[in-house]
């Protein structure tokens, strides 16, 4: 007779599985709510497929690294123009793949509309004016205040670099918090009727809670776009410049070349995951309102959508 281990054997093989190594793929968990849901989905349904995985927090650059390296097998959302470059870079030898299903996005700075009328603001520029950046001012210290995303962000380093370009970063300070602390920040700020000004980026279920007004911007010009890393560069902020909107958004499941031949079942479904932005709102939604843990709201995303799950495993 054959054993359980054997029979199990064969049956991954016949998936498509490799189970030639006992090495678990490791899948990254960016630190916003809709990747850590999606990073949870992704996992559910390797279990399914016999493969094994691991789940570990990174910083998005760290993870593109890390796949490139070897170290790292999924990033479950790859932010484009924001990583462009970086994927470009790292992925000298092919080792990274990028799904060709992306999901349609967009990275702005926004406020409430209670705060639009309260304070007259309607582009991003004005916050340059000191009598307009003062009533954003919460802490009396003379200067407002602007989230601008969190510290492992790719985005958070280009807007550092945007607030240069349109000047506001004389007369406004720069946050760099935790999503989470921001959005509750937005939150109380809306209850309470105070002006607030932020990154904000969509899909996202914060368009959902709050009547948000995105602040007007030239339209994105890439001559009118350097950027330079942080890392690459210690003059980096001077020698950038980001002086208009941001380019059309879109992130996309990425993963390591290997996949293909180490688990090519599982490789296969990478590549046919096709997330709609409904979907990716309602995956933050549940996170951060309903205050599901990221596995449970994966759970519950998966079992009202058994029939994609299963097209994407074909």
């Amino acid at each position: 007779m054959h054993s359980a281990r054997s029979i199990l054997a064969g049956a991954m093989l016949a998936a498509g599985v490799s189970v030639a190594s006992a090495e678990p793929v490791v899948i990254g968990m960016p630190s916003w709510p809709s990747a850590d849901v999606t990073a949870h989905v992704i996992a559910r349904a390797a279990e399914r497929m016999g493969v094994e995985t691991e789940l570990r927090q990174r910083g998005t650059m760290t993870m593109l690294a890390d796949i490139a390296q070897g170290n790292l097998d999924v990033h479950p959302e790859v932010w484009f123009p924001n990583l462009t470059d970086a994927v470009a870079r790292l992925n000298s030898e092919g080792s990274i793949v990028i799904s060709e299903h992306g999901v349609p996005a967009a990275q702005n700075v926004c406020v409430t509309r209670q705060t639009q009328e309260m304070t007259g603001i309607k582009a991003l520029s004005e916050l340059a004016d000191p009598q307009v950046a003062i009533k954003f001012d919460s802490d009396r210290d003379g200067k407002g205040e602007i989230w601008i995303g969190a510290p492992t962000w790719s985005s958070t380093e280009i807007e550092q670099i945007r607030a240069r370009s349109y000047g506001y970063v004389r007369t406004m300070t720069l946050l760099e918090l935790p999503e989470q602390v921001a959005m509750a920040a937005v939150d109380v700020a809306a209850s309470f009727g105070s002006p607030v000004v932020f990154f904000c980026y969509s899909p996202h279920h914060i368009f959902d809670l709050h009547d948000l007004v995105v602040l007007e911007e030239p339209a994105y010009d890439p001559e009118r776009w350097h950027l330079v890393k942080r890392a690459d560069d210690p003059y980096w902020m001077q020698k950038s410049r980001a002086e208009t909107a941001w380019d059309v958004s879109h992130f996309h499941v990425g993963y390591s070349a290997r996949l293909s031949e180490d688990a090519p079942a599982f490789a296969r479904f990478l590549a046919n995951i096709a997330f709609e932005p409904a979907d990716i709102t309602a995956m933050s939604y549940a996170v951060q309102v309903e205050h599901k843990s990221a596995e449970q709201a994966a759970a519950d995303w998966i079992a009202a959508n058994e029939d994609r799950i299963s097209e994407w495993m074909k």
